[in-house]
């Protein structure tokens, strides 16, 4: 379905343009039907700006992204729209997302007047009532509030009632969980399970392994741009090769124990290095096996 095929990107940088930051370098990975794909990586590592380029609020630098076989730069015009039909991303602030001064189901007349301006106004009511069931939202307990009187979780999920409107297909969800209070997030967390099991593909970005080890079928490590440790999530956080997984997973806070400083571990440079297949459905940068 969704492939990245050595994307790359570069911003210009300085007054004049005159310098280069790499934010994103090489990196490659698909997402199929029905499959939960983790980007780990901390503050910095550029999966924020995957998902952006994913959804063509950013330009791609170097390499491809396809769907179905389609470059999506390639798309234009009417096309364009026909691919937010298929794509759509949610993001980590869900009050952002919303107008104030206007009731928070406005989201969904943007929607009809954009796709569906011809489906009639009671046939449109029982479409958005089966949306915010399927995201376990009672409807008379959302519809017709303003975004003050709902809560971060319930926005949140109405913002992927959204996304399902357009019978879409794949869905990058960019740290969607991550200001949400605990509680909630199991919730969001087990609204993507269901998701995935109606055949849906997510891009899971998130910088908290406990919760990408929690939801997703495959995980991609990220370090400055590049991909550092890639797999089955199974066998990249029950056997991480790359020293920065391993201390991504040691920094994960743990319930009995006392937080320590961590001694630093000798990183190989990401930089140009190949990913090399290190047992089955997982891959290590340069070939590291610890």
């Amino acid at each position: 379905m969704l492939t990245l095929h050595g994307v790359s990107k570069v911003y210009k940088t300085g007054v004049f343009g005159g310098r280069e930051l790499t934010a994103v370098r090489d990196v490659s990975f698909g997402v199929q039907p029905g499959e939960v794909v983790s980007l780990i990586g901390e503050s910095g590592s550029g999966k924020t700006t995957i998902g952006r380029m994913v959804l063509r609020l950013t330009s791609v630098s170097a390499g491809t992204i396809t769907l179905d076989g389609v470059d999506v730069a390639t798309v234009k015009g009417g096309g364009l729209k026909d691919y937010y039909r298929k794509v759509q991303g949610v993001f980590q602030d869900p009050f952002s997302s919303y107008n104030p001064i206007f009731k928070a189901d406005r989201v969904f007349a943007m929607i009809k007047d954009g796709y569906f301006p011809g489906v009639g106004a009671g046939e449109w009511r029982h479409k958005i009532g089966a949306s915010l069931e399927a995201v376990r939202l009672d409807p008379d307990q959302v519809l017709g509030k303003y975004p003050h009187q709902l809560s971060g979780g319930q926005l949140q999920r109405m913002l992927i009632a959204r996304a399902l409107l357009l019978d879409i297909r794949l869905l990058v969800a960019d740290e969607i969980i991550s200001m949400l209070d605990a509680s909630t997030r199991i919730d969001v967390l087990n609204l993507l399970a269901d998701l995935k099991a109606r055949g849906l593909g997510i891009l899971f970005v998130t910088h908290d392994l406990s919760l990408g080890n929690y939801v997703s079928d495959k995980t991609v490590i990220l370090r400055r741009g590049a991909v550092v440790e890639m797999g089955a999530t199974g066998r990249v956080f029950g056997n991480p090769l790359h020293p920065y997984t391993r201390k991504l997973l040691a920094s994960v806070p743990q319930l009995h124990r006392k937080w320590e400083p961590l001694e630093a571990e000798a990183e190989p440079a990401a930089d140009g290095q190949a990913l090399v297949q290190a047992e089955d459905d997982h891959f290590v940068a340069g070939g590291v096996r610890g």
